[in-house]
C-alpha cells in the first residue's frame, strides 16, 4: 500500500472541462458536439479504470494543486470511497449523454449546445468533490458544480423554470455560504487542518457544543444532500427536462451534497467521535425525519417527477441515515448505496422521460394502461423501483442490507424500524403506478389508441440502467470494495 502522486485525478477533471469547451465550439454541428461529449465521457471512464486498480489494491492518488494558507492546501486525493463517486459519475454519463440525444432531438429543445456543454462541466465539478483531499478543494468544486447546473435548471427559460433556478441558487448559495464556509473556518480555526482522516480531525479536547454546532452547519451547509428543512429546491427544480433530473438526482448534484456530507462524517468527525458522542443519535434522528416526512410526502404527488423527487430526498436521507449509525456495517452500506441508488433513481427518471416523449403525460393518473402499450419502459420502471426499494435481485438490497447489519450493529431497534417503514412506504408509492400499468380494467385504460415505446435513444438508456442494477445485485464487489477499502474493513 503506497500513497502515490500523479496527474491522473486532474486529468480526469480536466477531461470533462476541455469537453465542454469543445461541445461549445462545434455548436453549428450538432453530430460532432455529441460526438465530443461521447468522447470525453469514454477518456473518463478509460482514465477511472487506469486508476481502479491501484485503489483496489488498498493505494492512493495524491495531485497538490497550490498552497493556499500554511497546512491548507489546494489537492485531489483518491481513496475507495472517491473512486466508487466517480465511478457512478462517469459510467452514468455516457448513458445519460445517450439519453439526452433521445430526448432533446424529437422534442426540438432549444439551447442544446449549452445543455451539453454544462453538462460536462457538471460532471468536471462532480470529479474535483470526488477526489478532494481536503474541505476546502471539495467546497470549492461544490460551489462550481452549483453555478455550471444554474442554466440546465433554468433551461425552459419561462416563468416556471426562473422561479425553480432562483430557488436552487438561493438555497444551495445561502446554505453553503452562510453554513458550510463558517464551519470550515471554525474548523480549520480549531485544529489547523482541513484535511480529511479516516480518524478524524477532532480531538476529544474540542468543546462538545461547539462539536454540535459545527455538525448540524456541515449538515445543512450541504444543502444538495436534501435534509430537511433546507430539501424544498429540489422538487422545484423539477421543471427542468428529464435528462437534467437524471443529472440533479443520480449523476451529479443531490449525488454530490450526500457525498459531501458523508465526507464529513467520516473524514472530518470521524467514526469513533461520532459513536462515542451524542453526535451519531443527532445524525440519525435528523436523517429519520426527512426519510419519513419525504416518503409521505411523496405519496401524495401526482405529478410522476415530483413523486420521485420526495422519493429521493428520502433515499438520500437513508444513506446519511446509515453513516449516522457510525458503525463500519452501516457506513459501507451508506457508501455503497449511493451507488445502488444512483443506477435506480436514473432508470426511473430515464422511464418518466420515456412516457414524455411518446405520450406527453407527466402525471401518474394519466398513465393507467400504459403498461400494455410500453412494456418495455414499464418493465424497466418495476426493475428501478425494486432497487429504490430494496427488494431481492436488484442492487439496491445489498446495500440496505449492510445498513441493517449496522443498526444491529449499534443495538438501536428504533433505526431498524425506521428502515422497515420507509420500504414499505416506498413500495406505497412506486407499486400502485405499476400495478394500474398492468393490470387496470380495459375501460379505466387511459390509452385507448395504439401508442409506440419512446425512440431508441431514449428506450435503451433506461434498459441499460435496470439491466445495472441486476448487474449490481449479483456482483455489488466494484462498488462493495471501494466503499470497504475506504471504511478500512477486509474485503
Amino acid at each position: 500500500m503506497q500513497t502515490m502522486t500523479s496527474f491522473l485525478p486532474a486529468s480526469i477533471v480536466l477531461v470533462s472541462f476541455i469537453g465542454s469547451v469543445f461541445v461549445f465550439f462545434t455548436k453549428k454541428n450538432e453530430n460532432l458536439r455529441e460526438a465530443w461529449t461521447f468522447i470525453t465521457a469514454a477518456i473518463n471512464i478509460v482514465l477511472l479504470f487506469k486508476m481502479a486498480k491501484w485503489v483496489l489494491a488498498g493505494n492512493t492518488f495524491t495531485y497538490h494543486i497550490a498552497e493556499v494558507l500554511p497546512g491548507l492546501p489546494l489537492f485531489f486525493k483518491v481513496d475507495g470511497f472517491g473512486m466508487l463517486f466517480a465511478f457512478v459519475a462517469g459510467s452514468l454519463w455516457v448513458v445519460t449523454s445517450l439519453y439526452s440525444i433521445g430526448y432533446m432531438r424529437p422534442l426540438k429543445e432549444h439551447a442544446q449546445t449549452r445543455y451539453f456543454a454544462c453538462f460536462a462541466l457538471a460532471i468536471s465539478a462532480t470529479m474535483g468533490v470526488a477526489f478532494s483531499g481536503n474541505v476546502l478543494t471539495m467546497y470549492l468544486f461544490y460551489e462550481i458544480l452549483s453555478l455550471s447546473t444554474y442554466p440546465l435548471v433554468t433551461h425552459h427559460q419561462d416563468a416556471e423554470a426562473r422561479g425553480g433556478g432562483r430557488k436552487y441558487l438561493t438555497f444551495l448559495l445561502t446554505t453553503s455560504i452562510g453554513f458550510a464556509l463558517p464551519a470550515m473556518i471554525i474548523t480549520y480555526l480549531n485544529t489547523g487542518t482541513l484535511t480529511f482522516s479516516n480518524a478524524g480531525i477532532f480531538t476529544q479536547a474540542i468543546d462538545p457544543t461547539l462539536l454540535i454546532v459545527l455538525l448540524l452547519l456541515f449538515i445543512f451547509g450541504f444543502a444538495k444532500s436534501g435534509m430537511m428543512p433546507f430539501h424544498v429546491w429540489l422538487p422545484g427544480a423539477m421543471v427542468v427536462p428529464t435528462p437534467v433530473s437524471a443529472l440533479l438526482h443520480a449523476v451529479a448534484v443531490v449525488k454530490v451534497g450526500v457525498f459531501c456530507v458523508l465526507r464529513i462524517l467520516t473524514g472530518v468527525f470521524g467514526i469513533d467521535l461520532l459513536s462515542s458522542t451524542p453526535l451519531s443519535t443527532i445524525v440519525c434522528v435528523i436523517a429519520s425525519i426527512t426519510v419519513i416526512v419525504s416518503s409521505l410526502i411523496a405519496l401524495t404527488q401526482d405529478n410522476l417527477k415530483r413523486r420521485l423527487a420526495f422519493s429521493t430526498v428520502g433515499q438520500l436521507s437513508y444513506i446519511v441515515l446509515g453513516a449516522g449509525i457510525a458503525t463500519s456495517f452501516g457506513v459501507v452500506g451508506s457508501m455503497t448505496h449511493i451507488a445502488m441508488h444512483a443506477f435506480g433513481k436514473i432508470t426511473l427518471f430515464f422511464c418518466a422521460g420515456a412516457i414524455f416523449v411518446a405520450t406527453g403525460k407527466k402525471y401518474i393518473s394519466q398513465m393507467v394502461g400504459i403498461g400494455k402499450q410500453m412494456p418495455v419502459t414499464m418493465i424497466a420502471f418495476l426493475i428501478g423501483s425494486m432497487s429504490v426499494i430494496g427488494l431481492p435481485l436488484t442492487g439496491g438490497i445489498i446495500s440496505k442490507w449492510y445498513m441493517v447489519l449496522g443498526a444491529m450493529d449499534s443495538g438501536r431497534l428504533w433505526i431498524l424500524i425506521i428502515y422497515l417503514i420507509s420500504s414499505l412506504l416506498n413500495a406505497a408509492y412506486f407499486f400502485p403506478i405499476v400495478y394500474n400499468a398492468f393490470f387496470c380494467k380495459e375501460e379505466d385504460s387511459q390509452f385507448p389508441n395504439k401508442i409506440k415505446e419512446a425512440p431508441l435513444a431514449a428506450l435503451l438508456p433506461p434498459v441499460i440502467t435496470a439491466i445495472g442494477t441486476v448487474i449490481l445485485f449479483i456482483y455489488p464487489e466494484l462498488f462493495l470494495n471501494f466503499a470497504k477499502i475506504a471504511v478500512g474493513v477486509s474485503k
